[in-house]
């Protein structure tokens, strides 16, 4: 593939920053509900779970408070084993207003509070630490910290216990919508052994918003109900389930590391001992190493736990550990993220897969488009080894890109096109971020 004669608009005028600010507090301002905030007010009409650890990011440089209650919210609907659900029903939204809704899933930590049973990738003690330094006297004075540091410290112990189902130290996932990528290639290996759900057995309300273009088949969607309602029809019990899909993926584990570390900082405030935290980001990241990273690809690949062996599909998934601080394989990283599957530099933001795989897809969810968190994370990687000019660079691009799509959802590495939702609150977030941060 010739970028240069692909590629369209990578450089261009860097947009308003004092307008691209206003509308961004826009979005976060039209998306909050009162105690959250909605990715979207059409496709996502409750609160997704790294959603909101991300749009608390955001919102610290806009209200700190409102950024604590963001994530007070989702900690409030933790249930007793110590998940995080990755939806939080909204009461006041209609049940069939999007599927699978609280209908389908059954599920809540306690009466009046309905909840998804799955989990998303754990970003959350890393944006409760960033929301308290945002205004430490408020946090303080609120107990911020003092609140969410058990039921963070729960999250954690659940991930590394329940969630260990390969025993050598990783926490595992066991449906494609809990690594946060969830059409990824990535999965499709694993995926084949799932027998769909006909469609006639269920009404997606996904397409009511978007592209059927840009969406998954109704195949992924049948497979995705299947391993959803068999993990409901077992009581979401971990060990209980017969997983049909189990897969260790580098990027969920990475976040775990990184929230890992944050979360010793937040003991340390409480009065905590930091180190088992400490120690814990050290042991994944050793089981990053040993376990998912491939010198051949110079990628961190997934593991399937039910087929065995590493998927050999080169997602953005296996880039995201550069935001680990003191990551051994970080230059090889970083020539992987320059190459031909990235083309970071070369193409609007972070592609979301491989550029050069047979299964890219430019506009169709999480098979190739570039998303503005995943972006903003390996922005962080840069950061963190040195490499400022293309820190700088993917900045730049993020900001261009969020200010052309009107916040959208994601956007198509080689036009950069808006697809999905726009008005999206990540996006949104990860703007004023940036323009706060740098």
């Amino acid at each position: 593939m010739s970028f240069s004669a692909t590629v369209r608009g990578t450089r261009s005028d860097a947009p308003d920053v004092a307008g691209l600010h206003r509308a961004a507090a826009r979005v976060l301002l039209t998306n909050w509900t009162g105690s959250s905030t909605v990715p979207s007010r059409t496709l996502y009409p409750h609160q997704w779970s790294w959603d909101s650890a991300f749009i608390a990011l955001g919102l610290r440089h806009l209200s700190p408070r409102r950024a604590q209650r963001e994530l007070e919210t989702l900690l409030g609907a933790q249930w007793d084993d110590g998940r995080l659900p990755h939806i939080v029903f909204d009461t006041a939204t209609p049940a069939d207003a999007y599927f699978p809704g609280p209908r389908f899933w059954r599920a809540g930590p306690y009466p009046g509070v309905r909840t998804s049973g799955i989990v998303q990738p754990p970003v959350h003690a890393l944006a409760a630490w960033e929301v308290f330094r945002a205004d430490p006297a408020e946090a303080g004075r609120r107990g911020f910290l003092t609140r969410a540091y058990p039921r963070l410290a729960a999250w954690h112990r659940y991930l590394g216990t329940r969630r260990d189902l390969g025993g050598r130290g990783l926490a595992a996932i066991v449906h494609p919508w809990e690594s946060g990528m969830d059409n990824s290639p990535c999965w499709d290996g694993p995926l084949a052994r799932v027998e769909p759900v006909p469609p006639s057995r269920f009404r997606r309300r996904d397409l009511d918003h978007a592209a059927s273009a840009d969406r998954p088949t109704d195949l992924d969607y049948g497979r995705y109900v299947r391993l959803a309602s068999d993990y409901r029809d077992h009581g979401y019990d971990d060990a209980a389930t017969p997983h049909a899909f189990a897969v260790e993926d580098p990027a969920f584990n990475a976040l775990l590391v990184l929230s890992e570390l944050a979360l010793a900082r937040v003991a340390d405030a409480v009065g905590a001992d930091p180190a088992p935290h400490r120690k814990r980001a050290e042991e994944v990241t050793a089981a990053l190493l040993d376990l998912l990273w491939d010198a051949p690809s110079g990628l961190f690949l997934c593991r399937d736990l039910v087929g065995g062996g590493l998927i050999r599909e080169y997602g953005v998934a296996g880039l995201v550990p550069l935001a680990v601080p003191g990551l051994p394989v970080a230059a090889d990283l970083l020539r992987t993220a320059a190459g031909e599957r990235f083309g970071l530099g070369r193409v609007h933001m972070v592609p979301s897969y491989d550029l050069t795989g047979h299964a890219f897809e430019p506009a169709r969810y999480w098979r190739g488009p570039s998303w503005f968190n995943i972006s903003r994370l390996v922005h962080l990687g840069l950061l963190e080894h040195g490499e400022t000019a293309r820190a700088d660079a993917l900045r730049a691009s993020m900001l261009r890109a969020a200010a052309r799509s009107g916040f959208a959802e994601y956007v198509d590495p080689l036009t950069g096109e808006g697809h999905g939702s726009t008005g999206f609150a990540w996006t949104a977030a990860t703007v004023l971020d940036l323009l706060a941060r740098g």
